[in-house]
């Protein structure tokens, strides 16, 4: 049996991979066969995500142990069969190869051949290319010049100044609590 799995990115509108592998090797393998498909390097954090039909986070395999409650389901990719999570066409996932930026992999099993066997996994259609494997913050701020702190990267730009309550200020500073433009 072959799962053949189809990867797409948010990011680059040109990108696809396809992935078929032995559903009887491990999410390590998988693991290993996306950052070679994608040209990443075996350096970062990463985790799969089993999702529903809405692509909603359900179950996550880790790269590596992160739950030391025993009572809890954890999942490790190593550990971890493709057949013993995935056994229906249509399954989606989510593979998460930036954790600090939150950028993913769209995956879905596209088709279960059956009658056929691979060993190990083979990317069998490579079109675009992806972005970095990571975004560098500081890049982008010497490109960019600065952030972008309008009144709205605070929050409500609804705010109503008249509907605030100045009156438990004059409380706090009574109380001795204030630290307004006291000298320390």
């Amino acid at each position: 049996m072959i799962y053949r799995f189809t990867l797409i990115s948010d990011e680059v509108d040109d990108f696809v991979r396809e992935i078929q592998i032995n559903p009887e090797t491990t999410f390590f393998d998988f693991h290993e066969a996306i950052l070679k498909a994608v040209n990443f390097s075996n350096d970062q954090m990463t985790s799969f995500f089993l999702c529903d039909e809405n692509w909603e986070k359900e179950k996550e395999i880790t790269l590596e142990e992160m739950d030391d409650n025993p009572e809890m389901d954890s999942w490790i990719m190593k550990d971890t069969l493709l057949s013993e999570l995935i056994e229906e066409e249509k399954q989606k996932l989510l593979y998460v190869f930036d954790y600090l930026a939150e950028r993913v992999f769209f995956i879905e099993l596209s088709e279960i051949v059956t009658g056929k066997d691979i060993q190990g996994a083979k990317c069998t259609k490579r079109e675009g290319e992806p972005l970095a494997q990571t975004i560098n913050f500081e890049e982008m701020l010497v490109q960019s010049g600065s952030l972008d702190l309008d009144k709205s990267f605070y929050g409500d730009q609804e705010f109503d100044f008249e509907e605030f309550d100045a009156g438990n200020l004059d409380n706090i500073e009574e109380e001795g609590e204030f630290l307004g433009n006291e000298e320390y």
